[in-house]
């Protein structure tokens, strides 16, 4: 059968290497892709807003089902689009979709359906924000609504750090916004959870722990993600029932009386407090580097799962897993997440001889004349399966290392609390 993945990242490098494994699928197309895909898919350039572009290819090649990675063709809608022209598609609604496209559709609906979150408050200028200011305790947190690429979140120890956040939100930091999102800072640790869906009925798959911050110890600025490692360190049977019960099935419930359905993977980020979970926010598609971090830990055929998903027959598919241990390390252009420079050369990475259990996934790369460049902030990620996260760090170390790479920057600490607990 032929795939198609839509996005260019280190997710869909790794969403096109699971399914390049699987027997049934015989040929990929990645739009627009990257320089991994490109080893084993066909990357194919164009624009992702331009959905009628993509719909053509799509029918013209005769593509069986498209799998899309990132959020925001999810949030336009390109999911609804695709199926108008009856084009199997791997990935929520529009409407499923607002779970990530705003953060305050689901803060409604957590209020609505009980669902354990932060508390929080909802603005929509900045006269009224900053007064609420007066009566908050610190530190809080800031958030613009929409998409901001994991970076749209303030952490505010004062309020002068909190007006400054209000007033770039506003001003349009992160795009246009008519409203903001101040909650209350919850402490715990963090972690991802993540379900995928048929739209009748849903399984786990997986849990890692991503680092956001750019600097070691978690210092440092948001960022799209440094590295994760998985399964999480709080995982336990019990807790998982906790946030099944009490934060996915009502969400689920919420997005029925909406008159939808969600087919896709939903990742909750959560923060657990003495063995319970709230709610941080949803995203509603594979994390990033989580999806690198998780999907070479499964064993069954990436492609059947999918297939059985868009088909609603998920539980006709039985999960299994291998036993190791995951984590993965990211290498970053110098000055992500800030300013950086792209079209810098990325020497000997395709010098170096990968074992059994060891992957280098592509994120923003770009090939020119058989050789490889920077074309992102987020650049490679160093994957390891081990018996030991430890181990695991130290084989993904030794394989950054081998890069000629001056301009790249990583974090040596990734996966610190469960190394060195």
């Amino acid at each position: 059968m032929k795939v198609g993945v839509i996005g260019s990242g280190g997710r869909e490098h790794a969403l096109c290497h699971a399914l390049k494994n699987s027997e049934k699928v015989n040929k990929i197309y990645c739009i627009p892709g990257n320089a991994g895909t490109n080893l084993f898919a066909e990357n194919v350039e164009i624009n992702l807003s331009d959905f009628k572009k993509i719909k053509d290819f799509i029918l013209n090649n005769k593509i069986d089902l498209i799998v899309i990675g990132p959020e925001k063709p999810l949030v336009d809608g390109m999911a609804d689009y695709l199926k108008n022209f009856n084009i199997k598609v791997f990935g929520p609604n529009k409407i499923a979709s607002q779970l990530e496209g705003s953060k305050i559709f689901t803060k409604k609906l957590c209020e609505k359906y009980k669902i354990p979150t932060a508390k929080f408050g909802i603005f929509n200028n900045i006269k009224d924000a900053k007064k609420f200011l007066s009566q908050t305790i610190f530190p809080l947190v800031v958030k613009a609504d929409g998409l901001a690429a994991g970076k749209g979140v303030y952490i505010c120890n004062n309020i002068q750090q909190s007006i400054t956040a209000i007033e770039e939100i506003f001003e349009g930091k992160f795009g246009e916004t008519k409203e903001v999102l101040i909650e209350e800072f919850l402490k715990g640790e963090e972690m991802s959870f993540f379900i995928i869906s048929d739209g009748t009925t849903f399984k786990t798959f997986g849990t890692a722990q991503d680092h956001k911050r750019a600097l070691e110890g978690d210092e440092g600025k948001n960022t799209g993600g440094m590295g994760a490692y998985s399964p999480s360190r709080l995982e336990t049977l019990s807790l998982n029932k906790k946030i099944i019960d009490k934060i996915i099935i009502p969400t689920f419930k919420g997005l029925k009386n909406l008159n939808t359905n969600f087919v896709g993977f939903l990742y909750a980020g959560l923060m657990i407090i003495n063995d319970e979970p709230f709610l941080i926010e949803y995203n509603v598609r594979m994390g990033d580097p989580e999806c690198q971090t998780i999907l070479p830990k499964l064993k069954t055929d990436f492609f059947k799962i999918v297939d059985a998903c868009v088909d609603q027959k998920l539980n006709s598919i039985n999960f299994e897993w291998k036993e190791e241990k995951s984590i993965c390390l990211v290498l970053c252009s110098k000055g992500y997440p800030d300013k950086y420079e792209n079209n810098v050369e990325v020497k000997n990475l395709n010098n170096i001889s990968l074992n059994k259990n060891e992957f280098i996934f592509h994120a923003g790369t770009i090939n020119k004349n058989s050789k490889i460049f920077s074309n992102g902030g987020r650049v490679l990620n160093f994957v390891i399966l081990s018996k030991d996260f430890k181990v695991g760090r130290e084989k993904a170390l030794s394989l950054i290392e081998q890069i000629d790479w001056p301009n790249g920057f990583f974090r040596r600490d990734i996966g610190y609390k469960v190394i060195n607990k």
